[in-house]
């Protein structure tokens, strides 16, 4: 599949170019397609900060799935690639913009609607995950998926990457919540898969195939979401360990015979970041720290909190800690939340995303510890422990090439590592660009072509966000 053609800088293609954006101007309201540099640069990157990202030649802020299908449409005919964007805060370069595009923002569509009989949610993409949950929570129903960042992240890229977050280790991620998508395609066609029934299995199973799917195969729209009755009262456990490796042990322990509602690990490093970036009195002494919760019934969550502790005690454990004051539990999952942006604050990142099946969980964070010391550089690790997750991120000096070679060497092994143990490059971050060489280590070239097929069948002419995950 060849690369879409990009706009020149200079003579005839330079005109043709903005003989383009005058066409799509007029199939669009004048506020909705911007060209002013300094707007289009805000557009370039997401929360990763892809080195490698372009310029587009415009922005579209869409307001509705008609202005998506005539700008599709628009591309098409043209052959100018078309990068979908949410609220930007992707970590993986899966929205990164590329030269002589357009970056298609859904950020103004934003409408929610709860049908309280059906219990689900009919949500445009641009609606934040935190306004799903308090849209729900006014019915007392609850959108389970949570990433650290559901204040500022939005459904369509939560979507897009099959995002999960702290409670997906009991209530499972995205694609376990999506009942129905509208998807524009890259002809321009809209189509409905799905609705609000539980069970169909009506044809293949397309629905599944664009969640995660990173805008490569089409462009959400609209999303039914499943909802649940809102959850019920939770207990928290707060462990701290003299290692890593024993706060990875009694994860496996807990998870041979348990479901956890929550199951969070910090290492020393993340926990000093957070204490220095937002105090909240984590036991900076600590090798680790977990932070587990139980939402089980009132009569059998003692008891799941309890074996929670026998575990934690069994693996070496210096301290244990718990409550049921909802307040008090969730100052601790603040303080995990906070890990990201407190890590940021120490410099330049790498954001790594790699799981394992959770008893090899410890031989990975070994594996993670081994290759910051051989590169030298700094790699805490935050992690949805108990499904195997890990968030090693990696702190670089990009003004120092050394620093910045050694940081890449590292990135490359974390995920080589990952793959060796039977594991993943991403468990929810998604591959976008900065993890797509990685991809057929670990798919393979039959699995990978099988990959190309698709995106080949759905966007022959690979207009749709290329560059991403193939």
């Amino acid at each position: 599949m060849g690369a879409p053609p990009t706009s020149s800088a200079s003579g005839g293609a330079k005109g043709r170019g903005f003989d383009k954006l005058n066409h799509l101007r007029e199939l669009l309201p004048e506020s909705v397609v911007l060209t002013d540099p300094d707007v289009v640069e805000g557009y370039r990157f997401d929360w990763s900060q892809d080195p490698n990202a372009g310029t587009p030649i415009a922005v579209v802020r869409a307001e509705d799935a008609s202005q998506v299908q005539t700008t599709v449409r628009w591309a098409a005919e043209h052959g100018v690639p078309v990068v979908p964007r949410g609220a930007g805060s992707g970590l993986s370069g899966g929205s990164s913009a590329v030269d002589g595009g357009i970056v298609l923002s859904l950020e103004r569509m934003r409408a929610i609607e709860i049908d309280t009989e059906c219990q689900v949610a009919v949500v445009e993409p641009g609606a934040f995950n935190r306004e799903v949950k308090l849209a729900a929570a006014e019915h007392r129903l609850w959108y389970p998926p949570d990433p650290s960042s559901y204040e500022i992240c939005s459904i369509g890229g939560n979507i897009a990457t099959n995002a999960g977050g702290l409670c997906c280790v009991k209530y499972g991620v995205t694609t376990d919540y999506v009942l129905g998508l509208d998807v524009v395609l890259a002809d321009g066609r809209l189509v409905t898969l799905g609705g609000k029934r539980i069970k169909d299995v009506a044809g293949l199973s397309l629905l599944k195939l664009f969640v995660g799917s990173e805008g490569t195969l089409g462009i959400v729209t609209r999303a039914i979401l499943r909802l649940v009755p809102e959850q019920a009262a939770r207990s928290t456990l707060v462990a701290t360990f003299p290692t890593v490796d024993a706060s990875a042990r009694a994860v496996v322990a807990m998870r041979r015979t348990l479901r956890p509602s929550m199951l969070e690990l910090m290492d020393a490093a993340s926990i000093n970041a957070v204490e220095d970036y937002r105090p909240m009195g984590l036991d900076r002494s600590a090798g680790a720290l977990l932070v587990a919760q139980s939402d089980a019934p009132a009569s059998a969550r003692p008891e799941e909190i309890g074996l929670m502790r026998d575990a934690c005690t069994a693996a070496g454990a210096t301290e244990v800690f718990v409550t049921d004051d909802p307040d008090e539990g969730e100052q601790f999952v603040e303080a995990r939340r906070a890990a990201f942006p407190a890590i940021e604050a120490r410099g330049t990142l790498m954001l790594e995303d790699v799981g394992a099946a959770v008893p090899l969980l410890p031989d990975l964070l070994a594996a993670i510890a081994a290759i910051a010391a051989e590169h030298d550089v700094e790699i805490p690790v935050v992690a949805h422990a108990g499904d195997g997750n890990t968030h090693p991120i990696i702190v670089f000096d990009e003004k120092d090439p050394d620093s910045v070679r050694r940081a890449a060497e590292a990135f490359a092994a974390v995920m080589k590592a990952a793959i060796r143990l039977g594991g993943t490059i991403t468990g929810e971050h998604g591959v976008g660009r900065t993890k797509k060489s990685a991809l057929p280590d670990q798919l393979g070239e039959d699995v990978m072509d099988l990959n190309r097929r698709v995106k080949e069948a759905l966007d022959p002419q690979g207009i749709l966000n290329p560059g991403a995950v193939l």
